[in-house]
């Protein structure tokens, strides 16, 4: 048998101790989309610069990191953005009724405005080439892995004390103008980003009755769909 010429790359691997364990599943749990509760204390560049390291060092298929981020502190470009999230919610509120939509307009979305920074991470098909392996049989891998992306950033903010708004109501041509994004480069989040002191125990949107997490045994088949 030939020796493995990358075996000097290997380390010993093993379970986190109870500690470590712990504060993982911690940030997990406790991980929130904040939206209004931010505060305006502007972030040390080396906490950002830990927070997009955290981003990139994401898995992706076929290692292509297809992921870029435009960090976002000129208020301006932040106000235009809010500007443009408050045409499209506007619209989003008419696609609900009654007692819905009354619920849906009382939510306070005011991350853009209030976050002192924004990132819009976005995502180049074209990065690792025309055949990338992995995404040979499904185009849709390089989005799936910008958004691990934009989990590892969400996690490790919350293990910084940092609060993490996705905003996804906006048209899409509006902020690709804003931010001079290439037709090519698709848009996968825009991340309002800030210091918070208060996060809700469970998901706003729970807490405020729009909808409640479902029970996990009602998602987990075994061996077939729909089989339990």
């Amino acid at each position: 048998m030939q020796p493995d010429p990358f075996a000097h790359a290997l380390v010993p691997a093993g379970e986190f101790s109870e500690h470590d364990r712990a504060a993982v599943y911690r940030a997990i749990e406790t991980r929130r989309d904040v939206r209004d509760q931010f505060l305006p204390d502007p972030l040390p560049d080396d906490l950002v610069s830990r927070l997009l390291g955290a981003a990139h060092a994401a898995p992706s298929v076929g290692f292509m990191q297809p992921w870029t981020f435009v960090v976002i502190r000129d208020p301006e470009i932040r106000q235009a953005a809010w500007q443009a999230f408050s045409r499209a919610d506007q619209e989003a509120a008419e696609m609900f009724e009654g007692e819905r939509r009354d619920v849906y307009r009382s939510l306070k979305l005011e991350g853009i405005r209030k976050a002192p920074l924004s990132i819009c991470v976005t995502c180049d098909p074209d990065r690792a080439g025309p055949v990338v392996i992995g995404r040979t049989h499904n185009p849709r891998t390089d989005v799936y892995s910008t958004v691990c992306a934009v989990q590892n950033l969400w996690l490790a903010a919350r293990a910084e004390g940092i609060g993490v708004g996705w905003v996804s109501i906006f048209h899409d041509a509006d902020i690709r103008d804003l931010l001079g994004i290439p037709e090519r480069i698709e848009i996968v989040a825009w991340l309002c980003v800030g210091y918070v002191d208060q996060l809700y125990t469970a998901p706003e949107l729970a807490v405020k009755g729009w909808r409640q997490r479902l029970p996990l045994e009602e998602l987990v088949f075994s061996d077939r769909w729909g089989s339990q």
